[in-house]
């Protein structure tokens, strides 16, 4: 028999930077019996996204990081839209170039992950945020 669970969850963040949140999907998950099927999570912001990465070493997420530094600098004088600061519209194109969702296998109740993966929250905005998830999770027990 098919199962279908969903509940909301929030990330508060201290600003720009990435947020290890599989431990709380996978508590989660823990709670619901589903032990094989899919999870997926929706990022309820246009300005964080949630991707996929490097969990053992930080200096990956340092890097990416970097390199949107370098390709959407905050306060770039392209942008008009600048209603909430210099770092608006580049936390909108950060969040459109990575994404607001992911999709993950489960087996045996927990995340099908590879070795080195972990789930992040990308807070692109340099204020601290609370951020609203969605997860849904389906399969059979």
């Amino acid at each position: 028999m098919m199962l279908l669970h969903q509940e909301q969850f929030s990330v508060h963040t201290q600003g720009r930077g990435t947020f290890d949140i599989t431990q709380e999907i996978g508590n989660l998950i823990a709670k619901t019996k589903i032990q094989q099927g899919l999870c997926h999570l929706f990022l309820q912001h246009t300005s964080a996204s949630l991707i996929l990465c490097e969990n053992a070493d930080a200096t990956v997420r340092k890097d990416l990081e970097a390199f949107m530094h370098r390709l959407v600098p905050d306060g770039d004088k392209l942008f008009l839209h600048t209603d909430e600061g210099p770092d608006d519209m580049p936390a909108h194109v950060r969040s459109i170039l990575t994404q607001n969702s992911l999709t993950v296998p489960l087996n045996k109740g927990k995340l099908l992950l590879g070795t080195w993966q972990g789930i992040y929250l990308w807070e692109h905005r340099t204020a601290p945020h609370q951020r609203n998830l969605v997860i849904t999770i389906t399969g059979n027990q």
